[in-house]
């Protein structure tokens, strides 16, 4: 089959890492894939050198840019229809809102032109760019949009069925038209050990002690991830256990708010900062530290969570979108979004009891092996094409 993928950026994110494995693993198994995406700006680092030497190729359009830019986004919307007249793919899939958006109308306007319903528009929904913490008026208008693609989207997958649910509650495609697919992660990273003499290094570099329980939080230290939850619970928490400690690994434009207000509170020797980490630096930094705390207030579904279960550690998360179908009692903790008391009782919970970290932690990696394997997320997506293409 003839490929095209599109997203709007390639920055240090879960989406992109999906769209990435994606793209590797079908051009790996024959088919002609292209990857059309826009320029990594912004302080979230950038994804580009994990596309060199694959068997894919990648296209960059310079006006891509995540922001609404009317200017921009003609040019992009051409541009992308130029690509795709060019191309001439079976498959159009694209990936997150800007790429989602103007993807979908350009492959709709060329439907036909090459065979009989081609290309298929297929997209995936990593998130929903309409949620509680923005207003209606701005809700209702990401709404309309999506509904205005969906009737150019001849089917859907979605990293969790909570996306799904979403999506078809407000009239966003119909039921059958999805099919869930769990964002693959490099399983093998997560999953080998790392030498203890690796892990002491990366805590010394960071100043924390050996002995310290380290509750690690990645994300980008932006809006709504959720980081001042933490550094809440962080005050009372660090009163009553020494050796206790805070890893926030990320950058993002919040950094230097954030590592003001900890300074503030006399936290400096309680929460550290990494910045910027490459991906491959993932599994270091999770096996370097027990607990593995995520407050993030809208995400698909964060790679985050099962990633640090693939590393035997327990997960902590905010109920929200898919976390719950990772996240359970068997697995870590699911607590009520922004309830500072029950994520405050939850990290002592585990930061007292070593043994149940370990328990939960084994319990999470057993749960998330097989689904979250890339050639599984691969199959079903390979299966939606074949079935819009006649081939099964």
């Amino acid at each position: 089959m003839k490929i095209v993928h599109i997203i709007t950026r390639l920055i240090l994110g879960g989406a992109q890492e999906n769209t990435l494995i994606t793209c590797k693993l079908l051009a790996q198994r024959g088919h002609d894939v292209t990857l059309i995406t826009g320029p990594a700006i912004g302080p979230e680092g950038e994804l580009f050198e994990q596309t060199k030497n694959q068997k894919y190729d990648v296209m960059v359009i310079p006006k891509m840019i995540r922001a609404i830019c009317p200017l921009y986004d003609t040019i992009t919307y051409y541009q992308i229809k130029k690509y795709l007249k060019r191309l001439q793919p079976d498959i159009v899939h694209t990936h997150s809102a800007k790429a989602g958006i103007l993807g979908r109308f350009a492959a709709d306007k060329l439907k036909g032109k090459w065979g009989e319903n081609l290309p298929a528009a297929v997209h995936t929904i990593h998130g929903l760019a309409f949620h509680p913490y923005q207003s209606k008026w701005l809700n209702k208008f990401y709404i309309a949009i999506e509904k205005a693609a969906a009737k150019r989207t001849d089917y859907f997958i979605s990293v969790a069925d909570a996306m799904t649910e979403q999506a078809t509650t407000v009239g966003i495609g119909r039921p059958e038209q999805y099919s869930t697919a769990y964002s693959a992660i490099e399983e093998d990273d997560f999953l080998q050990p790392i030498p203890d003499e690796r892990r002491k290094e990366f805590r010394k570099k960071y100043q924390i002690p050996e002995d310290s329980v380290v509750l690690v939080t990645i994300a980008r230290l932006f809006m709504l991830k959720g980081h001042e939850y933490i550094i809440e619970s962080a005050k009372v928490l660090s009163e009553r256990f020494d050796k206790a400690v805070w890893l926030f690994v990320g950058d993002g434009n919040l950094s230097d708010h954030f590592k003001k207000q900890v300074i503030d509170l006399g936290l400096a020797e309680k929460i550290k900062f990494t910045g910027l980490l490459p991906p491959s630096q993932m599994p270091l930094a999770i096996q370097s530290s027990d607990i593995l705390v995520h407050c993030s207030l809208r995400e698909g579904l964060a790679r985050t969570l099962p990633q640090a279960m693939l590393c035997g550690k327990p997960a902590i998360s905010f109920d929200i979108d898919g976390a719950r179908e990772v996240v359970n009692e068997t697995t870590g903790r699911l607590i009520e979004p922004k309830n500072i008391e029950q994520l405050t009782n939850a990290c002592a919970e585990l930061i007292e009891d070593e043994e149940l970290r370990k328990k939960l932690g084994e319990q999470g990696r057993e749960s998330v092996k097989e689904k979250f394997a890339p050639e599984r997320m691969v199959d079903t997506i390979e299966a939606v094409y074949e079935k819009l293409l006649g081939q099964n």
